[in-house]
Parts: C-alpha cells; sequence; structure tokens
C-alpha cells in the first residue's frame, strides 16, 4: 500500500452495496412517513382548538428546534458514530410521532414535537453515512440517489395520508402508522451489515518523512459502530499550495469516551466550523434556500390569480414539478461526469439556471411558460443542491461530514424563516413579487458561486490587479 493514498472510504464491496441500497430504503420510508403527516397538521391543530396565532408559534416549535440541532447532532454522529446516533435520532422521532397519534390537547401536541424537533436529523446523518462509505468521485452519483429515493416518498405519502384521514381518526392512524415507519427503520438499520465493514481514510499525512504512503495501522478500522474513532493522534492537514483552501483541523474521540468528552469534541467541530473559510458556501446555500422557497411560497395563489387555474389544475402542475425534481436525482452523476467532476462550475451554472427560470416564471404570460420554467427549474435545483453538499465535503473533509451537513441544514431552517416574511412583504405590491424577490436573491447567490470556481476566481483577481 505504500506509496499509494488510500480513497476516501473503501470497504468490502458486498457489505458496502448493501449499506448503501439499506440507506435508500430508509430515506425513501423517512420522507414517506412524514410526508403522510405534513399537510394534515395544521388542521389537526385548528381542530384542537387553536387560534391562527396559537397554530403559527406551534408550528414554529419544529422550525426553531431544528435550527439550533441540526450542527449539534451532526457533529455527535462524527464522535459517536453513525450507528448508534441515527438509531437514536429514529427511535426518538418514532416516539414523538407516537405521542402526536395520542395529542389531543395543545400542550400534547407541542410536547410531541419537541423529540422530532431536536432528533429528526436521520436524512442529515444518512448522507454522512453515505459520505463515509463512497470515493469523492462517486459521491454526486450516491447522493443524488439518495435524493430521489427520498423526494419519491415525499410524493407518495401525502396520497396516502389523505386517503387515511378519510377515515375517523385519520390523523391519528396516520401518526402511529409514521411511528411504525420510523421503528421500521430503526431495526433496518440495526440489521445492517456494520461488522462486515473495512475503513480506509484518505493519509493526510502523506507528506511525512517517515511515511510517504499510506499504512494499514493509520488507515484502517473497524466501523462496528460506524464510528470514524480513530487513534487520538491529530490529523495534520497536508501541504497545500499558496493561496489555496485548508480542510479544517478535526479532533475525533472514540465512543467509549465519558460524556463530557463527547460534548467537548462536539463543541470543539462546530467551533472549527464556525471559524473556518467556508461561510461563502454558505451564503450560496442561504441565499438558493430563500429564493426555492420564495418561488414555491404563494405558487397556488399566483396561479389562480394570474392565469385563473383552479386548485386542482394548479396540483397536477406541483406535482409533475415535484416529480421532476426526484427523477431528477439520477441526472447527477451523469452530468457530474460531463463536467469533469468540476462541482464548482457545475454550481456555478445551475445557480444561474435557477435564477434565471425564477425570473421567467415571474415574468410568464402564459401557462405553458410557467410549466417550461417549472421542469427545469426542479432539474437545476436538485442538481445545485447536490453540489453545494459535494463541495461542503470537499472543503471540511470527510472526518466531520455530519457536522458539515448539519451545518448546512441550519442554515438551511434560517432560510425558512426569513422566507415567509419576505414573501409576506412582497405580496403586498403582486402577486409576482415573492418569485421576483426570489429572482433578485439568486442573483447574489450566484456571485457567491462564481467565487468557488478556480477559473472564475483567477479570472476575478487578474481583472482586480489590471485595475490596480
Amino acid at each position: 500500500m505504500n506509496n499509494q493514498k488510500c480513497s476516501t472510504l473503501y470497504q468490502k464491496p458486498g457489505g458496502r452495496t448493501r449499506i448503501i441500497q439499506c440507506i435508500y430504503v430508509v430515506g425513501f420510508m423517512d420522507l414517506f412517513g412524514v410526508s403522510m403527516i405534513i399537510p394534515l397538521l395544521s388542521h389537526h391543530v385548528k381542530a384542537l382548538g387553536a387560534s391562527p396565532t396559537v397554530a403559527g408559534v406551534v408550528g414554529s416549535t419544529y422550525g426553531i428546534l431544528q435550527l439550533f440541532s441540526s450542527t449539534i447532532v451532526g457533529s455527535w454522529s462524527d464522535v459517536v458514530g453513525r450507528r448508534y446516533s441515527l438509531l437514536t435520532c429514529l427511535l426518538l422521532s418514532a416516539l414523538g410521532y407516537g405521542l402526536l397519534g395520542m395529542s389531543s390537547s395543545i400542550a400534547l401536541f407541542v410536547l410531541a414535537r419537541i423529540p422530532v424537533g431536536l432528533f429528526k436529523h436521520s436524512l442529515s446523518i444518512c448522507r454522512a453515512l453515505l459520505s463515509d462509505l463512497v470515493s469523492e468521485a462517486e459521491r454526486p452519483l450516491v447522493m443524488g440517489h439518495f435524493n430521489a429515493a427520498s423526494s419519491v416518498g415525499f410524493i407518495l405519502g401525502p396520497v396516502v395520508g389523505g386517503y387515511l384521514t378519510e377515515h375517523e381518526g385519520g390523523f391519528y392512524t396516520s401518526s402511529f402508522t409514521c411511528a411504525v415507519i420510523f421503528l421500521a427503520n430503526a431495526g433496518l438499520v440495526l440489521m445492517l451489515p456494520w461488522s462486515e465493514t473495512l475503513i480506509h481514510r484518505k493519509d493526510t499525512n502523506s507528506n511525512n518523512d517517515t511515511s510517504k504512503g499510506c499504512h494499514d495501522s493509520n488507515c484502517r478500522k473497524s466501523v462496528l459502530n460506524g464510528s470514524h474513532a480513530n487513534s487520538h493522534r491529530p490529523v495534520s492537514p497536508a501541504k497545500t499550495e499558496p493561496g489555496s483552501r485548508v480542510a479544517p483541523h478535526w479532533r475525533e474521540v472514540s465512543l467509549l469516551q465519558p460524556a463530557w468528552r463527547q460534548l467537548s469534541s462536539v463543541g470543539s467541530k462546530i467551533h472549527t466550523v464556525a471559524s473556518s473559510d467556508m461561510w461563502d458556501l454558505f451564503l450560496v446555500r442561504l441565499l438558493m434556500a430563500i429564493a426555492i422557497m420564495l418561488y414555491y411560497s404563494n405558487f397556488s395563489l399566483a396561479m389562480e390569480e394570474r392565469f385563473s387555474l383552479t386548485p386542482k389544475v394548479t396540483g397536477y402542475l406541483i406535482s409533475y414539478s415535484s416529480t421532476l425534481g426526484a427523477l431528477a436525482g439520477f441526472l447527477v452523476g451523469p452530468v457530474t461526469q460531463l463536467y469533469g467532476n468540476n462541482m464548482a462550475a457545475l454550481l456555478l451554472h445551475s445557480t444561474l439556471l435557477t435564477c434565471l427560470l425564477i425570473f421567467l416564471y415571474a415574468a410568464a404570460p402564459s401557462v405553458a411558460q410557467v410549466l417550461v420554467s417549472s421542469t427545469f427549474f426542479a432539474i437545476s435545483t436538485s442538481i445545485g443542491r447536490t453540489c453545494i453538499t459535494d463541495l461542503e465535503l470537499q472543503r471540511g473533509g470527510v472526518q466531520a461530514s455530519g457536522t458539515l451537513i448539519g451545518a448546512g441544514q441550519s442554515v438551511t431552517a434560517v432560510g425558512r424563516v426569513l422566507a415567509p416574511l419576505l414573501s409576506g412583504l412582497a405580496q403586498e405590491f403582486s402577486p409576482c413579487g415573492p418569485p421576483q424577490s426570489g429572482s433578485a436573491v439568486s442573483a447574489g447567490s450566484c456571485r457567491s458561486a462564481a467565487r468557488q470556481d478556480p477559473q472564475m476566481g483567477r479570472q476575478g483577481e487578474d481583472e482586480e490587479e489590471s485595475k490596480r
């Protein structure tokens, strides 16, 4: 193995393939169960006697908890391992949905949302696990397939939930069904072939004078827990060219370490992300999240006011767009290969395309143009989300993929808070106000995305130098 770099993660092919396929199933079932509940929550809160204001406050509980818990739980998964963190999240989420099925008062409803808001991070941990299992070149393809599987579950879930709601006690039945689905997912994760896996880490100390290669004693470890617990010797970053970005320095601890050591490691990882140079990527994620949410914020109302479409026809249009978004996950791999795995350039082009499509939707004179823009919008946003996640993992390294993905989810949660406020203000002026605002916001993200492309960055530096 000397004079070679280990790939990011390798394992026995049979065990790796089975784990990846099972994680696809977990992602599908996760969003299938959740999407059975989401359309019914507001109706159930009102049925419990909540006023619109109280319903709004109760509805925001989940988003606020997710905002603060995403990064913490993601970092904790780096510390104790994917297996135990994923099992914990699935079981506590099942508890929350089970309590939701027994909620006969506002207080019990809020109590049921607390464990879900704190621990419904199973999809983030699944993405971190997938990034552990595959090489950097394979990652966009696998992530795209996982997003596609999850999206299919999100499309089918409301159909089943709506059917169950037509019967007496339909909400409670849907909630208990969702809880059973999460318990089944926990059982599936428990049975994954963790013990068959041998992981090799990319040798970041390959420039060491005594060892230029990757030695088994430093790279290989068992993943009975799916943990990144390595030797306690810190991993030092490799030498880099002047001006290039250096991956953050991560500390790692084992599952067997005491709780205070785990908390210390979680805090250290979060501080490393907060003090890193990844904020430009987080800015792209935030602006694109706001732009996409503005696009969808008043879609049904705008279709009715602009083109006199009935809710039924608008529903078909939304379903069409959602289906394309799911299928677009299978395009990520081929498109990435077309770009030669240049994720920065792909992110820039998908962001530019998204900005253009939002503008075309806002200015669409006919339903046909809305249909065309929706078609390509679903594809561009699906590819863009995968690009941002992949660039975050490239920049930060797989040693803390849970922290990085969790931080990205926290940034997206901020967008969920800001987008409704901006949408409400924009609708005061025009039904086209939200998408017009989204087009402006996405234009700002294009500038930030351009900085991720090394070629564009060098051109910008040359232009500044020539002006001087």
